[in-house]
């Protein structure tokens, strides 16, 4: 896929785990970027408002980098 094709889509990583966590990152499209809260986190309600779709219990944790509003690390408990 080019990158015009994908960047009109949201990109979910694989999944990744340490013994708290799993982790994941979810990377907008570009024309998003408006809706995307720069003083705060995202709550579930509104990540899920932009599109992304994760089950219940994923939390937006962290920016990426300084300036990367595109780009959503989601955590969740590890079932262990």
């Amino acid at each position: 896929m080019g990158e015009d094709e994908g960047s009109k889509q949201i990109y979910y990583s694989d999944k990744y785990f340490d013994e708290q966590y799993e982790y994941r990152h979810v990377t907008l499209p570009r024309e998003l970027l408006k809706q995307v809260p720069k003083t705060h986190l995202m709550s579930e309600e509104e990540w899920r408002s932009l599109g992304v779709q994760q089950s219940l219990g994923w939390v937006h944790y962290m920016i990426h980098e300084p300036g990367n509003w595109h780009t959503c690390l989601l955590q969740k408990p590890s079932r262990c």
